[in-house]
């Protein structure tokens, strides 16, 4: 089932998510309905708190990106009260969207390496490392996490740019192809 995604503005989007244990109602029809939901709005991550639930859970799929990066042919996953212990690597500048920002891109900087720790769909611990696209995606959708959003990371003349299209995406004045919800649409 396709979910509706959460706009701008939307209070989910800035609470600090928390953790959830193996048996949280519905986690698998949950983590389907997301991927559903990414793949429908052309989407290479979705957060939960972007579908309006506040619980430390992503999903990514990032295989479009396996003709320049081959490691992500088979990169499609799930990721479950994760925490990044650890960021390193040459940072670099690279635009970034969101599903909760349609129509807006940015460069953002981001560090090029990250070590997480997080849980899998099957509730088996992870600890990995990731650099590239992967890192960049996992920072991405980490940061809905903690109630961050990629406009937070620009500098204050791009901010203050924004802030007219951003107020614009809380209303719903904006043309999307997927389903949302727009917190002060009248």
């Amino acid at each position: 089932m396709i979910l509706p995604v959460y706009a701008f503005g939307s209070p989910v989007l800035r609470k600090i998510a928390v953790e959830i244990t193996p048996d949280h109602e519905g986690l698998s029809e949950l983590v389907e309905n997301m991927f559903e939901t990414m793949k429908a709005a052309d989407g290479v991550g979705l957060a939960a708190p972007q579908v309006g639930l506040p619980i430390r859970l992503f999903v990514l799929d990032a295989r479009i990106y396996a003709e320049h990066e081959p490691s992500l042919a088979d990169f499609k996953k799930v990721f479950i009260n994760a925490h990044i212990v650890e960021k390193g690597g040459e940072e670099e500048i690279i635009e970034e969207g969101c599903l909760s920002i349609p129509n807006i891109h940015e460069d953002i900087l981001r560090p090029g390496k990250i070590h997480i720790r997080y849980v899998n769909e099957n509730f088996s611990p992870v600890d990995e490392w990731y650099e590239g696209m992967a890192a960049r995606i996992i920072q991405h959708e980490y940061d809905h996490l903690d109630g961050i959003m990629f406009p937070d990371l620009v500098n204050p003349l791009r901010k203050t740019l924004l802030k007219s299209k951003l107020r614009d995406i809380s209303k719903g004045k904006v043309a999307v192809k997927y389903k949302m919800v727009f917190p002060l649409k009248k």
